[in-house]
């Protein structure tokens, strides 16, 4: 019918059947159809609603720039029709872009606008879409707490209104936090939580998701099969929705796991799979995470140019998205490869440049890595009373994140207080 509307010059109609199928086929990830669809019905003029699921179309199968595109001209045409609710809508969406985009700023200064214009509205369900994606942002620049916040906001509305997609997406991103605060328990049970739901509904792009976050937790708990288990289911449903930006992340963390399987091979094939996926949408900050992780590669192989090569392209682009943990990640291991090169001094420049982003993050484990870098370089210098200074904060930030390495760096810690009592 749509088809015969378009073919009649019947505008009215096909709008509004167009409308209608769109947001079933948005429901279920049929995004090419969508954009295909939306794209016909611009044929016969302007429409907001056209341009508006052609945006969430292209931007759900990674392609950025056009999705703005359509956005913003959606945008304006919804504030001069004095369409609050889509307007509202419209706001959140862009800056779901900006925020893939890396453009944390730019995300939030839209959320902030849609979010009173969806309570004065009583979208419900629309305020807890927004504050389930500020709470992305806040998560997204290290800012944990912020994040759990505003997801404990969004997910009783969530289930007021008998949003199960949201439910499971504000479920999934809470699991996610809980992955990055180290308490995984937490996450999987999240994350399972959020699974059955996702199938219940039907959402393919989402379940991937879910499958891909539990594939981390696996992977961060060292179980690396469960984890290669979960990510290979993921990654062909993401080809199958067509989320480049997704296949790529799923490509990337592969490439982790045959890194820590010692299968570097392995791991470089799957990293160059991802990079060129990541560049083509305009993914700046999972560029940055898979030059980072090719440069681990290289270091490990030895092929110290190699890796501070790719080390140096992914640390402007850090500092471009604003991660600020990346950047401190990409910092230590520069100074880990001029460590091994032998130039204490400037692994001493990047360690310490590294140290205070840290802190600033909250990242006690990597602060602990960076202090114990450091350690070992005073050690190696033979200024042992530097090196104990250190290994005492390394301690203490072992004992507050409960980390692995606790006894060993202790044992480490009281050898080098007994070598300096018998030096003096």
């Amino acid at each position: 019918m749509h088809r015969l509307a378009v073919a009649g010059q019947q505008p009215a109609i096909a709008r509004d059947l167009g409308d209608r199928v769109c947001r079933v086929w948005l429901r279920t990830s049929r995004f090419a159809a969508v954009e295909a669809m939306a794209t016909a019905t611009l044929t016969l003029g302007p429409d907001a609603g056209a341009r508006y699921q052609r945006g969430w179309a292209r931007a759900s199968t990674g392609r950025p720039w056009p999705a703005l595109e359509d956005y913003q001209q959606a945008l304006t045409m919804y504030q001069q029709a004095g369409n609050r609710t889509d307007e509202a809508a419209t706001l959140n969406n862009i800056g779901n872009v900006y925020d893939r985009l890396g453009g944390r700023q730019q995300a939030l200064d839209h959320y902030h606008q849609a979010l009173p214009i969806r309570r004065e509205v009583g979208d419900r369900a629309g305020e807890a879409a927004t504050l389930n994606n500020i709470g992305n942002v806040y998560d997204n620049l290290g800012d944990r707490q912020r994040a759990l916040d505003h997801y404990h906001q969004a997910l009783p509305i969530t289930r007021e209104v008998g949003n199960r997609a949201g439910e499971a997406a504000t479920l999934n991103n809470i699991g996610l936090v809980y992955d990055n605060l180290g308490d995984r328990q937490q996450a999987l049970d999240h994350y399972h939580q959020a699974l059955p739901i996702l199938r219940e509904i039907g959402d393919r792009a989402g379940e991937a998701t879910t499958l891909n976050n539990i594939g981390l937790v696996y992977d961060n708990l060292g179980d690396r099969q469960q984890a290669l288990d979960h990510y290979h289911q993921a990654l062909p449903i993401r080809r199958e929705v067509g989320d480049r930006a997704g296949e790529a992340a799923t490509l990337n963390n592969i490439g982790s796991v045959y890194n820590g399987l010692g299968d570097r091979q392995q791991a470089l094939d799957h990293y160059h799979q991802a990079l060129p996926i990541q560049r083509e949408v305009g993914n700046r900050a999972g560029e940055a995470t898979t030059l980072n992780n090719i440069g681990s590669v290289y270091n490990r192989l030895g092929d110290r140019q190699q890796a501070l090569d790719h080390y140096h392209q992914a640390l402007p682009i850090q500092r471009e998205v604003g991660n600020r943990a990346g950047e401190a990640t990409t910092l230590n291991n520069i100074g880990s490869v001029y460590n091994r090169l032998g130039d204490r001094q400037r692994a001493l420049d990047h360690y310490h440049q590294a140290l205070p982003i840290q802190r600033e993050v909250g990242d006690r484990a990597g602060e602990a890595v960076t202090r114990y870098n450091i350690a070992m370089i005073y050690r190696a210098g033979g200024d042992l009373d530097q090196a104990i200074r250190e290994l005492e904060h390394v301690v203490d930030l072992d004992r507050q994140v409960d980390h692995p390495d606790r006894e060993a760096d202790t044992a480490i810690l009281e050898q080098l207080r007994q070598q300096h009592a018998e030096g003096r």
